[in-house]
């Protein structure tokens, strides 16, 4: 058995130095309470823009500008000591967490952010880097493109696991390369939550034979900061719930075990059976006994996307 702690908290909204710090408290807390998995939802560090939901496109310049700025100032640069302080939990507390932060690349511009996941292992290792391949919609003002460095499964001591983020996970393709490597527990740090996102987590248990763990954002009109500019038209004082979370945790027959936690803050504590992803493919195995690769066949490749390539002068 293996215990999961899915973390259903808001941020530090555009601040990352207190984010870091609320995570590593969270960490330590379910940790004591024997939590070995500790997930974070989608962009926790220092938290998902919510405002590209109702901004106007191409609108509210001043706005977007300094919410943009801010959000650029407290990304995280990987190539920092940013996440030192989480580092040092995972590796005190010999826990394995997964991660969503706002990542400030520290290559070519460096000024594009990507929405991006992170494992950590038991060591203090940062162990998986994913960025988000497709941004959704307006988010796409914000992100930039990722690619597949990252679409990794990892095998980590609490079982084999394998991360997409939010509606990456309506993408067939990217779920089937990681159901080609094994993967036993699938998490998806998400913003999208009700009973259709909840139905896409049940039919991706159902189809990969997996545990899956969805992460949801909670977050309150409170938990932004006083000086969110133009908080009062954006978020009117009567507009409580901005998003609700909807964590839950779906066995690898897709039923629901836990959750989903909508509409309050809080964490998924529970104990789940691995093996089950594995048992439970005598019927189905998509990636396995019940693929025909001699008619379909997948090509993924994972090397880092980039603009431009160096070669040393002679």
């Amino acid at each position: 058995m293996t215990k999961i702690a899915i973390i259903q908290e808001a941020p530090y909204v555009l601040d990352k130095e207190r984010t870091i710090n609320k995570a590593v408290e969270i960490i330590h807390s379910v940790s004591e309470q024997g939590a070995e998995l500790i997930v974070f939802p989608e962009a926790f560090i220092p938290g998902y823009p919510a405002w590209i939901w109702r901004l106007r496109p191409g609108g509210d310049w001043g706005t977007t500008e300094e919410l943009h700025v801010r959000l650029l100032k407290n990304s995280i640069d990987l190539s920092s000591d940013d996440l030192n302080p989480l580092l040092k939990a995972a590796k005190e507390q010999r826990v394995t967490i997964v991660c969503g932060i706002n990542e400030r690349d520290n290559a070519n511009s460096q000024s594009t952010i990507f929405n991006s996941v992170i494992t950590i292992d038991t060591q203090g290792e940062i162990i998986n880097h994913h960025r988000k391949l497709m941004p959704t919609n307006p988010e796409r003002m914000v992100w930039g493109f990722g690619d597949a460095h990252g679409l990794n499964v990892l095998d980590t001591p609490a079982g084999k696991i394998g991360s997409l983020i939010c509606w990456e996970n309506y993408m067939p393709l990217a779920r089937y390369s990681l159901y080609s490597q094994g993967v036993e527990i699938y998490i998806a740090p998400t913003y999208d939550c009700g009973e259709a996102w909840i139905g896409t987590m049940r039919h991706i248990a159902r189809e990969g034979k997996c545990w899956v763990l969805s992460c949801g954002v909670a977050l309150e009109r409170k938990d932004l900061p006083e000086d969110f500019p133009d908080k009062d038209t954006l978020y009117p004082a009567e507009d409580e719930w901005i998003n609700p979370g909807d964590s839950l945790v779906v066995s690898p027959n897709g039923e629901i075990v836990s959750g989903p936690l909508s509409k309050e803050k809080g964490h998924i504590i529970l104990d789940i059976d691995v093996e089950k992803a594995s048992s439970s493919k005598r019927a189905l195995d998509v990636a396995g006994h019940y693929s025909r690769p001699d008619i379909f066949t997948l090509q993924v490749d994972q090397t880092r996307q980039s603009s431009v390539c160096f070669k040393n002068k002679s």
